[in-house]
């Protein structure tokens, strides 16, 4: 037989439990401390999602398959199982103690093709046409061959010829 002592001990820190684990009342904003808010108090540059600037909206166009969207933008931060053809491409940035930005935007596709744009920033064939041509020039340095650690000790020895 039991000792009744025992089993009201446990049901006491049942009791407890349950009760420390339904804590209904939910904080209803994060608070940090009340120091962050000096105007002197260091707030580092937050970034978050993709960056979406106007010369690469303004390279879109109509008709665009998605892997030239993707291309040209990235591939979306947010995708929805369900709409396979709506793309959200979202930006948020918080400098320091300057309230946060947030950029949006929205591509629908329609049979893999580019149908419709929302959003912040929107193409504009007139800015695009203002922008002077940019020139992409990549220097390729010549090829040369690293030598590993074997064929450095043969040539050493001189068991492999040099070249």
């Amino acid at each position: 037989m039991r000792n009744p002592f025992y089993i009201s001990i446990l049901g006491c820190l049942v009791v407890l439990v349950g009760v420390g684990c339904s804590r209904d009342k939910k904080p209803e904003e994060y608070r940090g401390s009340v120091l962050e808010d000096l105007p002197f108090v260091y707030r580092m540059t937050v970034q978050q999602g993709n960056i979406i600037t106007e010369e690469m909206v303004d390279r879109l166009e109509l008709g665009m398959n998605k892997r030239q969207v993707q291309f040209l933008l990235g591939t979306p931060v947010l995708t929805d199982f369900f709409q396979t053809d709506r793309w959200d491409y979202t930006y948020t940035i918080q400098r320091g103690h300057d309230p946060m930005e947030i950029r949006y935007l929205t591509l629908h596709f329609q049979e893999d093709s580019l149908a419709r744009i929302e959003g912040d920033i929107r193409p504009n064939p007139a800015r695009a046409q203002a922008r002077p041509p940019e020139e992409m020039v990549v220097s390729v340095p010549d090829y040369q061959e690293r030598k590993g650690l074997i064929k450095r000790s043969l040539e050493a020895v001189g068991l492999e010829p040099k070249d």
